[in-house]
């Protein structure tokens, strides 16, 4: 999986059990795209600050995964009702799999 669709992945499973500072700093990472150093101008932090706090979300979101996983759990579903809306003729149960897979 490439990093960072892992890192937002994680993030919307974990991402609320991080502080705030923590949350902010690693969206602008991770949605916005933003640099180190355009975050460390904004947080009026270092660089290497950013960097390390980044390191250190990402850590914790991997050892919540390792704990719990859910984003696991979430993948093997969502391709196990993949399995079924591609395999299914009955149009009933292909709508159903389509729902569950927009609600996921």
């Amino acid at each position: 999986m490439e990093k960072i669709v892992k890192q937002g992945l994680l993030y919307d499973f974990y991402g609320a059990l991080l502080n705030d500072h923590q949350r902010s700093i690693y969206e602008s990472v991770v949605y916005d795209n933003m640099s180190l150093s355009e975050i460390a101008s904004e947080q009026g932090i270092s660089r290497q600050g950013v960097h390390d706090l980044i390191k250190r979300c990402d850590k914790s979101l991997e050892e919540y995964e390792n704990k719990l996983h859910l984003v696991e759990r979430f993948m093997a579903i969502k391709d196990e009702v993949e399995i079924i809306e591609t395999k299914a003729e009955s149009a009933e149960i292909k709508a159903i799999a389509a729902k569950i897979l927009e609600q996921l």
